[in-house]
């Protein structure tokens, strides 16, 4: 690296000085290339090696890359869910001299994908149905905190696979805007224009390409951000009326909030001076109840639909196992130790960067689910888990990161015994064969 460089990070990784900032970014040598898929944009992107991550690399403007940094920095602090930016790289000059683009270094996302590497051969309906459901979900957040974004679409969204549907993630934000009174009504709209279009046409690219089943109908889909944003918007932010007799449907509105994913942190109840007539709307909302709530009692990090699905096993499981001494924490304790930890750590070391832990525990419990269907009898954990490793497991494509293992890696059989998977246990009866 020649010359002085200008950088701003959020890191203190010396690592980040061996870059070779001194040439331009499409012509870096494989050997801090990695091989990963990446969306469509309008900036060359690469991404590369750094301390055992990857990093993505956007050449841009001096002005776009700060601020792009510093408003996704901002967009962290609020939780909304967006790549972690690490550092702006300016002053960059080539072996002669010569300027070179400055660049906005960011965090490869894990188990996150672009929308276009989310299916092998065809876009079928459903899936495209469940990427624009993930992100209107995500523009709503946005616009809750008075995010403009300005440039919606498919190709600015990273996606992480959760529990049967998705979590989007926003990637771009040079365009975005956070105004501290809030959108207008015009505001939202123009941004849901933008999306409608743009995914539109993202679609329509990829029929022109062969690479959506016969059915997918991109207008449909398109349109169906609309119908997805306004039905969450209206949930979150719209007021409400009913009797004063009929209080019950306060707690009726706050348990469908949480059922979407949102707590709520105030709500503003009105009464008429009769004292017959009751208004309530929500003031804050903040997305990840389910989230939170398995944080809090267990210490698994997931997406919220996982989430969701991990609470209702470790409530049946709470169910089947309760104790009287024992308090929801003490249980989830329980769950955690003898049920979530021994699946994770039964799966082969060459199978874990497969799925994420949260996603894997879900799919095994709907391949559990298949089974007992099927065979018209209860699955015990343990031989559901054999079955999915070896039948559905072992034959997906690696979602931590789309390169090759580093050599040297070692596999670790399972050890069968009378088809259940064996583990450590304190008891001499494998616990799982109850479950």
């Amino acid at each position: 690296m020649r010359g002085s460089l200008n950088i701003t990070s959020a890191i203190t990784d010396p690592a980040l000085l061996d870059l070779p900032w001194d040439v331009p970014l499409g012509e870096w040598d494989d050997q801090y290339i990695a091989a990963l898929p990446k969306g469509l944009s309008r900036h060359l992107v690469r991404f590369a090696h750094l301390s055992g991550h990857v990093i993505a690399i956007k050449e841009t403007t001096d002005d776009m890359a700060g601020g792009e940094y510093k408003m996704l920095r901002l967009l962290q602090s609020l939780e909304i869910p967006c790549v972690d930016p690490l550092a702006v790289i300016t002053d960059r000059t080539n072996a002669d001299g010569d300027p070179l683009p400055s660049v906005l270094v960011t965090r490869h996302l894990k188990f996150s994908l672009p929308y276009r590497a989310l299916f092998s051969q065809q876009l079928r309906p459903d899936t495209a149905t469940r990427l624009v459901d993930a992100l209107a979900l995500l523009l709503v957040r946005l616009h809750v905190i008075g995010f403009f974004w300005g440039d919606v679409s498919l190709s600015n969204t990273l996606f992480r696979r959760d529990a049967g549907a998705f979590a989007a993630y926003l990637v771009d934000a040079e365009t975005g805007k956070l105004f501290s009174g809030g959108l207008s009504n015009g505001q939202r709209e123009n941004d849901l224009e933008i999306a409608r279009v743009n995914i539109a046409g993202e679609l329509m690219d990829l029929e022109a390409g062969g690479r959506v089943d016969d059915e997918l109908d991109p207008i449909k889909v398109s349109n169906g951000i609309l119908a997805a944003y306004r039905t969450l918007w209206s949930e979150l932010t719209g007021k409400e009326s009913f009797s004063s007799s009929e209080r019950w449907r306060i707690n009726q509105r706050v348990d469908r909030l949480n059922e979407l994913g949102f707590d709520i942190e105030e709500l503003d109840i009105k009464t008429d001076d009769e004292g017959t007539t009751v208004r309530i709307q929500p003031k804050v909302v903040d997305a990840g109840h389910h989230q939170r709530r398995l944080l809090r009692l267990t210490g698994v990090d997931a997406q919220e639909n996982q989430a969701r699905r991990l609470l209702n096993d470790l409530d049946d499981f709470s169910a089947r196992y309760s104790k009287d001494d024992y308090d929801e924490e003490m249980m989830a304790h329980d769950w955690v130790a003898k049920v979530f930890e021994p699946v994770v750590r039964s799966v082969p070391r060459d199978l874990k960067r497969k799925l994420e832990p949260a996603e894997l525990f879900h799919q095994l419990l709907e391949h559990r689910w298949f089974m007992s269907e099927q065979q018209g009898r209860d699955i015990p954990l343990a031989e559901a888990l054999n079955a999915y490793i070896n039948d559905v497991l072992r034959h997906r494509r690696d979602e931590a990161t789309v390169i090759e293992p580093p050599t040297g890696t070692i596999t670790l059989p399972i050890d069968v015994q009378t088809g259940s998977v064996a583990v450590e246990a304190e008891d001499d009866e494998d616990w799982r064969l109850k479950v």
